[in-house]
């Protein structure tokens, strides 16, 4: 029998076939039927397709596989997962996660729990506090504050972590969020916060959202991010924060005139 879908969790892939973890998808779907996850390969050249055919077989109704040939990056392989899973399903939120698992279906799936009215954006942190176990590489931790403390500041809200992988979305909040195409491949995450502060200003954004440590989240040893990207993502939030100024920009003239 086709179980009735609550959450789709999206998961973007590229080359995942020596880090993609079969039996935890395998052991998670067998205690989560109302939870279908959409996987995105996004132009890998290794056997990721394959794992995923093979995961998909052992669990038809609640697996997706969608396949582009050539890699379009992460952000759009988000949005292009959260579209196709909006389009087909009949769930109340949708989430996305990534392929590592450094935060696990299980976490991913607790955070479900935070999405009650008025909140309809929640998002992990992995801030380290007692009980906690957060393990992340000290460069990536230093880059990461460093990032985290300039968006924060350009966001205008106190935010302690944008860019950890897994967040959780109404379907409705989804739909308008994911309808345009993004400007950077990486920091999309920032591109989030800004879409809802263009589409409910400031002081409607904030009660819709909600940032939760998490538990657990482990750092992958891979990361499909290059080491050259730490010199470019600066023009990247520089095009974010200049884009969306301007749009913040209009919106009021529009408001005012």
């Amino acid at each position: 029998m086709k179980p009735e879908i609550n959450i789709c969790i999206v998961i973007p892939c590229y080359n995942e076939g020596k880090r993609l973890a079969v039996e935890a998808f395998h052991s998670f779907f067998s205690e989560s039927p109302q939870v279908l996850v959409c996987f995105v390969n996004d132009g890998s050249v290794d056997d990721t397709q394959r794992l995923l055919e093979k995961i998909q077989l052992s669990h038809p109704y609640q697996v997706e596989v969608v396949l582009y040939s050539n890699n379009v990056g992460k952000a759009e392989a988000v949005r292009r997962g959260s579209q196709h899973c909006n389009s087909r399903y009949d769930h109340a939120h949708i989430a996305y996660l990534d392929a590592d698992l450094a935060t696990s279906l299980q976490d991913c799936l607790k955070l479900q729990e935070y999405l009650q009215p008025p909140i309809e954006f929640c998002f992990g942190s992995r801030i380290r506090l007692l009980g906690t176990f957060i393990k992340r590489k000290k460069r990536r931790w230093l880059l990461g504050r460093v990032i985290a403390t300039i968006i924060s500041q350009m966001l205008r809200i106190n935010v302690y972590d944008t860019q950890c992988g897994c967040k959780l979305f109404s379907k409705a909040l989804s739909k308008e969020l994911f309808q345009e195409e993004f400007i950077s491949k990486w920091l999309f995450d920032v591109e989030l916060f800004f879409r809802m502060i263009t589409l409910y200003g400031m002081e409607g954004a904030l009660p819709k959202m909600l940032e939760v440590p998490l538990r657990r989240w482990i750092d992958g040893d891979v990361s499909s991010v290059k080491v050259s990207y730490i010199f470019t993502l600066w023009l990247d939030l520089y095009q974010i924060h200049k884009t969306y100024s301007a749009r913040a920009f209009k919106n009021s003239s529009l408001n005012t005139g």
